[in-house]
């Protein structure tokens, strides 16, 4: 079959039309930042960086270290797939995984990526208090920014909903990873703590050693030794799916991570020196049932973040700095691929 001059200009006009139909609905990342309200015992208001998908054209906007490349203040889309909550580490901060959280927002999730109150980069007291209100306060904060947008009908009515109610899930890093699989049934006892850091402490001295420091400047795990503290159940039924990127899990109970049963993967850095992942990472795979294991090779503890424009040091150096041979952006590319494909396997 042979096209003749006029049919091949009308062919390439529509082909050319359907490559821009295709580029005009193409979601971009939208860019907020909204402040759940106080909720008494707990008296501090939480920061939220919402992303989410838009048709708006996104750029590069530099906030502090990072940069994010979003639509800031921009209308969002209709409907969504889901809800993610992003729970950073301690001393860590709502845009350092920005990366990711563009990803999944372009996908067609609405993310939201907290500051915890009392573990941030500006505010590290939470810890000082004690191990019992950190190890409690920080899953409560994912589950009280849940409660507000559930509660606030300009974003409640766009998150998905099937036969068991809004599809929410949760991602996070380091103590954000613990705070994750807290909400999905895993039960804190510090009491391994105790022990695991009496028999453990030369294989694992980093994790073992950090509170020694008055303003450790990090978005690592802090352990604290004491006696055993029995923490009641912090399961929020509505998170469906999970993701603990090199989470800290020495101190989760074998038992309650057996009865484990929402979609769980489980990200180890293999040269990570914060949580060795056989007392971590490694482990928590073992004990849930069905979860699903990443290693990422010659990766660190930060692999997982944005790479800062600056040094921001940590007890392992700069969170900015890489393993020899080891690309951050290559990967986070592949995690914004994977994490989003996770969600939607994850649901009906």
């Amino acid at each position: 079959m042979q096209f003749q001059p006029l049919q091949i200009i009308q062919l390439v006009i529509t082909l050319f039309s359907v490559v821009l139909s295709l580029n005009v609905a193409a979601s971009q990342a939208g860019w907020r930042m909204i402040n759940v309200p106080p909720t008494p015992p707990q008296d501090a208001a939480i920061p939220v960086a919402l992303y989410y998908p838009t048709q708006a054209p996104a750029r590069p906007i530099v906030m502090g270290p990072f940069t994010a490349n979003v639509a800031a203040g921009s209308a969002p889309e209709a409907t969504f797939k889901g809800l993610i909550v992003l729970s950073h580490g301690t001393g860590g901060t709502e845009l350092g995984h920005s990366s990711l959280a563009e990803a999944l927002a372009r996908h067609g999730y609405l993310v939201a990526a907290l500051r915890h109150p009392g573990d941030n980069w500006q505010d590290r007291s939470l810890l000082a208090i004690s191990a019992q209100r950190y190890f409690t306060d920080r899953p409560q904060h994912v589950s009280r920014v849940i409660d507000g947008l559930l509660a606030n009908p300009e974003w409640a009515s766009r998150i998905a909903k099937d036969a068991q109610g809004p599809r929410i899930g949760a991602v996070g890093h380091s103590a954000g990873g613990y705070s994750v699989l807290a909400l999905a049934g895993a039960q804190p006892d510090l009491s391994r703590l105790t022990a695991h850091c009496a028999s453990q402490r030369a294989a694992d001295p980093i994790f073992c050693s950090i509170g020694a420091s008055s303003a450790p400047a990090s978005n690592s795990p802090t352990p604290v030794v004491g006696a055993p503290v029995v923490i009641p159940t912090l399961t929020d039924g509505r998170v469906r799916a999970v993701v603990a990127m090199t989470p800290l899990g020495v101190l989760l109970s074998p038992e309650s991570l057996a009865k484990v049963s929402v979609p769980t993967a489980i990200y180890q850095a293999d040269q990570d020196r914060f949580l060795v992942p056989r007392f971590h990472a490694q482990w928590v795979a073992s004990q849930v049932a069905g979860a699903a294991l990443r290693r990422v090779k010659n990766a660190g503890h930060f692999a997982f973040m944005d790479t800062p424009s600056m040094p921001i040091m940590s007890e392992d150096g700069d969170i900015g700095s890489n393993p020899p041979g080891f690309d951050r952006g290559l990967f986070l590319q592949q995690l914004g691929r994977e994490l989003p494909a996770f969600f939607d396997k994850a649901w009906p």
